[in-house]
């Protein structure tokens, strides 16, 4: 798995424009796989990661990583290619 980006503590509203951000910049550098790190929490976080990037026009697909990989608190992140 390639960067990552944590958002640990931050809310909704904070880490939508990060993601966006992050995607850019990882498409940009041409990289096609990447984890964003939400944490377990109370599962919102997760949820809104998950509704935004079904939406995403750079993400090809994504999943809950493996349980080495963060489990239920991270999302792997397959971008489009160039």
């Amino acid at each position: 798995m390639g960067p990552e980006l944590d958002l640990h503590r931050m809310t909704v509203d904070e880490a939508l424009p990060k993601i966006d951000d992050f995607l850019h910049d990882m498409y940009a550098a041409k990289l096609h796989y990447v984890r964003i790190v939400h944490g377990k929490g109370t599962g919102v976080l997760k949820q809104e990661v998950g509704r935004y990037l079904s939406s995403h026009a750079l993400v090809k697909t994504f999943r809950q990583a493996d349980r080495w990989s963060g489990g239920y608190g991270a999302t792997e992140v397959e971008l489009v290619n160039k």
